[in-house]
């Protein structure tokens, strides 16, 4: 093994995997830490191992974002071009205007009903955010006839319609453009390469993946990932993103800041509001019950928590005092 880098304090790394696993309320269930790509600790809940698949929820939309940009890096999608959807494709359909950034910005104007809504009620029936969870049948079809309620690029809304659209528009691509097997696609395009070798993808009943949240990985898969964006989408000298794609998913999204919301990317998160006690540059994935992989480029940082559900208050406040550890544990650029 190589030695220790003198650079990084042992004894506040140390510190720091013990803070986030410091109140068993939190039920933490793994946590990774890299730097410049090594592994400088881990820890994990009794029964979990460094190849325990656990539930990772939103993180998979981070996931989506990604798939998409090996597809990007093929040659198959541009950023700026309208997508193609195929139920958008009659003449005068208002939503051939929508962008494929327009859906990574989490800004298509779609209407999706979601239980969050100002004005949801729930006797126009069950909300369209849930629903391609449980009963869609073909989630992407679901997804892809829902009217538009505002101009694309205008209003950002967290919402599932657009991973489900973008990973849509990764099974065409990987069909009917690659003209390759969808449902392996992940496995040979991303995973093989990186070395991820514990995640678990569901799909719906039709085989459409449902990564909007419905995937499941290990502390370390998800670090390998994270480190696949600290390191602009090359892994081992083979581009694997297109240059510059870290760059655009950790921007502020525009129509998030034409609404003073400096947080979301391009299904990534960015740390534009400091909710984390880490500089302003860092950008994550995030799931549900305090889920996260954590990017931290000006300190060549990835940080994975993962936990249940029903721990994430207290999870979340031992998570930032261990990013408070490690922002005095590793020197930044």
């Amino acid at each position: 093994d190589a030695p220790w880098p003198t650079e990084v304090k042992l004894e506040k790394v140390e510190a720091a995997l013990d803070a986030a696993f410091s109140n068993p309320k939190g039920m933490t269930a793994a946590f990774v830490v890299t730097w410049k790509g090594r592994l400088l600790g881990e820890r994990y809940r009794d029964g979990i191992t460094m190849h325990t698949p656990l539930e990772s929820w939103s993180m998979g939309k981070s996931l989506t974002a990604t798939l998409l940009g090996t597809l990007m890096q093929k040659g198959v999608y541009t950023l700026d071009q309208p997508a193609p959807i195929p139920e958008w494709q009659e003449p005068g359909d208002p939503r051939q205007e929508i962008r494929i950034k327009d859906i990574l910005h989490m800004s298509s104007g779609l209407r999706f009903r979601a239980p969050q809504d100002p004005d949801y009620v729930e006797s126009l029936g069950y909300p369209d955010h849930l629903y391609v969870y449980t009963d869609a049948g073909n989630s992407f079809h679901w997804a892809a006839t829902r009217p538009q309620e505002w101009p694309p690029n205008t209003i950002g809304r967290y919402r599932n319609s657009d991973p489900v659209l973008i990973n849509y528009l990764v099974r065409l691509g990987v069909e009917n453009n690659l003209q390759e097997d969808y449902l392996s696609y992940p496995q040979r395009a991303l995973f093989d390469k990186v070395g991820v070798r514990d995640m678990i993808m569901e799909t719906d009943p039709t085989g459409n993946f449902l990564l909007q949240g419905y995937e499941f990985a290990s502390g370390r898969d998800w670090a390998r990932l994270g480190n696949l964006y600290l390191q602009d989408g090359v892994w081992n000298g083979e581009r694997i993103l297109p240059e510059g794609y870290a760059a655009f998913v950790s921007t502020l999204a525009p129509a998030w800041k034409a609404d003073r919301r400096p947080i979301y990317g391009g299904f990534f998160w960015i740390n534009g509001d400091g909710g984390f006690p880490i500089p302003h540059d860092a950008y994550f994935m995030a799931g549900a019950g305090g889920q996260y992989t954590i990017i931290i480029p000006s300190h060549d940082l990835v940080v994975v928590r993962l936990g249940h559900y029903k721990g994430a208050p207290e999870g979340g406040e031992d998570l930032n005092k261990a990013l408070a550890l490690l922002m005095e544990a590793v020197p930044g650029k």
